[in-house]
């Protein structure tokens, strides 16, 4: 009988579905990375105007995923994406010093709203394979990630084209 129970915890636990937003200014390779995790592949893309959404499924753990179109005129719908969020991934363009300021500002933007106060945040430095683009250590400094205290948060280089990182 214990066992019984036990397993059907386990199940209940392994099979819970985990809502994700993949968020970034536009161009910073969002969606390229979900199809990287989808299907392990490289898919044509076009500007998000809205959202993609799919589930990928790990070990019996799926994972909703929403990829938010990044475009300024789109930034300002976010929020509406936010609710019962647990995972944000942020993607950065790492050769797009400019608006990196932009970046940061979305960011804390996302990290102060009431929805998303126990969501964890991976942030994707993304492009690693261009020439002249920042590190993920530069992205880091620059966002001031070590000043998040709230928020479980992880940095990675990552290339979306080649699935590195």
């Amino acid at each position: 009988m214990m066992g019984l129970i036990f397993a059907k915890l386990w199940s209940l636990f392994c099979n819970q579905e985990h809502k994700v937003i993949i968020v970034g200014l536009d161009n910073a390779g969002k969606t390229t990375i979900l199809y990287q995790f989808l299907m392990n592949e490289v898919v044509h893309t076009s500007p998000t105007i809205g959202s993609n959404v799919e589930e990928i499924v790990v070990k019996n753990t799926h994972f909703l995923m929403w990829d938010i179109g990044g475009q300024e005129s789109l930034r300002s719908s976010w929020n509406t994406y936010y609710s019962n969020t647990e995972f944000i991934i942020l993607v950065v363009d790492s050769i797009d010093r400019e608006r990196l300021a932009i970046t940061k500002e979305e960011l804390y933007r996302m990290l102060a709203h009431e929805d998303l106060r126990k969501a964890a945040v991976l942030v994707f430095a993304n492009k690693q394979d261009m020439k002249g683009c920042m590190t993920a250590a530069e992205i880091s400094k620059y966002l001031t990630l070590s000043s998040i205290k709230d928020h479980p948060w992880h940095i990675q280089s990552c290339c979306a084209l080649t699935g590195e990182g």
